[in-house]
């Protein structure tokens, strides 16, 4: 692997060359001979593995999704497919001399035990994570010593990247969870010796507990949940905690929305911070890496700095699925050059991005690696609610949430769908359920909200309700919920 140092000032030219060296390396010693489902995905389609020399050759290969990855009653188990199941004969077949030679050394010198301990070191599954979606059945995703490993690499680039000090004291208040987000800041310290401690959030702690311990630590830097954060910092203004030390906020598992960066630093400054930079990260379970933006005075949205030799990422569009031009918006498409154990290839997202890929050096901090569009939508984590029509309109309920949490008059927010009347047959309704700031007027914010969705979005709700904050936490299950439920769907079934 090439020094990060090196790595994320390097040439464009010579990025994609390293690419292609990459992934024509991957898939003809490792997809293609040890991948179940990849294998007979390439023979379906009548692609060899060594047509796939450039990133330009993906292209001769379909896409996957998430359903790929989903049970069904002949395979209740079909994740098991995506898991690269190396054994001696196909290793002996597909790897290279230059590759196996280390093995024969291993089996001369230590015995064939070695051998076995070396590759089940790269390959066997050890840790376990999970799908989030609301729609389906989570699915897990394995990950194997090697790929352990690299989620401690990526641990030390996004602090890198954030240009954040090793010295740091982190309050880590992720749920404790079987997810991407806890474990990437999890080894994110392992990786460079950061100090981190790991409340759990508020299913565990509550926030008065998350709060005491956040104090008593001193911490440097907050890293959690958007919606959560704010809700803590919220606490603190009112209790009037001293959170002077805090010097950054991490948000990640969520969209950050384009307000949220200023609230959070007007809360924290009320508690005494100042000069606090607020970052978004960007990643999902499959990818088992997350991306980061880099700083600016102002908390500018920089985009999501990539790992060209982890992975590589097109931007498709979501309707036929042909790659865009660079900057053009649509779907992200995700395709590991590293991968071990679990390992999805050319895998949909489900994630739109506004602004798509950037190749061009970053104008704020320089580095040439390529950058994701900080406006991004995560249509995976709303499979199951998808596009409401609303008066024949059809509405993304990600674009709702954007704008809910960027009024700064709203403390909270959820929105419900439902049906006319309760009857399965009528059509849809969008109800806004709000807390909003004391000393607002909620006529006033009702408006807001009216003209806000009819000019952005080119429909209005059905109906604007106001709940005090404290019955609003309770409903969107600020601290008994694993994520805030801010989407619920009551409409009866047909």
């Amino acid at each position: 692997m090439i020094p990060w140092q090196r790595l994320q000032r390097m040439p464009r030219r010579e990025q994609r060359a390293l690419q292609d060296r990459l992934l024509a390396a991957y898939v003809q010693q490792y997809l293609y001979p040890f991948s179940p489902h990849y294998r007979e995905l390439f023979d379906r389609h009548g692609v060899r593995p060594e047509q796939i020399r450039t990133v330009d050759d993906l292209r001769r290969l379909p896409l996957s999704s998430k359903r790929d990855l989903l049970p069904t009653a002949d395979e209740p188990q079909r994740f098991k497919r995506f898991i690269l199941q190396p054994d001696a004969a196909s290793i002996r077949q597909a790897w290279p001399l230059r590759r196996k030679l280390p093995l024969l050394w291993e089996k001369w010198t230590h015995g064939v035990e070695a051998v076995r301990h070396r590759v089940r070191h790269e390959f066997a599954p050890c840790f376990m994570t999970f799908t989030t979606g609301r729609s389906a059945e989570p699915v897990p995703f394995f990950y194997s010593p090697h790929d352990l490993h690299n989620l401690q690499v990526t641990g030390g680039r996004l602090i890198d990247v954030m240009g954040l000090d090793t010295e740091m004291r982190v309050a880590n208040v992720f749920p404790y969870a079987p997810h991407l987000a806890f474990w990437q800041v999890f080894f994110a310290g392992q990786a460079t010796g950061m100090m981190a401690l790991s409340t759990g959030g508020g299913k565990v702690m509550g926030s008065t507990g998350d709060l005491r311990a956040i104090t008593r630590l001193r911490a440097d830097a907050l890293i959690g949940v958007p919606g959560y954060v704010y809700h803590l910092l919220r606490r603190a203004a009112q209790e009037g905690l001293d959170l002077a030390s805090i010097r950054c906020v991490v948000l990640g598992a969520e969209r950050v929305a384009p307000g949220l960066k200023t609230k959070i630093c007007e809360l924290l400054a009320a508690c005494g911070a100042r000069d606090v930079r607020v970052f978004g990260t960007y990643g999902f379970t499959e990818a088992r890496m997350a991306f980061a933006e880099c700083p600016t005075p102002d908390n500018a949205y920089t985009g999501y700095h990539l790992w060209p030799d982890l992975a590589v990422f097109e931007v498709v569009d979501p309707k036929t699925g042909e790659v865009v031009p660079e900057g053009e918006d649509g779907e992200l498409v995700f395709t590991p050059l590293h991968a071990r154990a679990s390992t999805v290839f050319r895998y949909r997202t489900g994630d739109r991005v506004r602004g798509g890929l950037r190749f061009d050096p970053c104008p704020h901090c320089g580095r040439t690696v390529p950058r994701i569009s900080s406006d991004l939508t995560r249509e995976s984590s709303l499979a199951d609610l998808q596009l409401l029509k609303v008066k024949g309109t059809l509405v993304n309920l990600e674009d709702c949430a954007l704008l809910l949490g960027s009024m700064p008059e709203i403390e909270e927010w959820q929105i419900e769908l439902r049906k006319k009347d309760d009857d399965p047959l009528e059509v849809d309704e969008m109800i806004v359920h709000v807390a909003v700031k004391d000393g607002c007027s909620q006529e006033q914010a009702r408006q807001t909200v009216r003209d806000l969705f009819k000019s952005r979005l080119e429909v209005q709700p059905n109906r604007v309700e106001f709940l005090g904050l404290e019955a609003m936490l309770r409903k969107i299950g600020m601290e008994t919920e694993m994520k805030e439920k801010r989407f619920v769907d009551a409409r009866p079934k047909a």
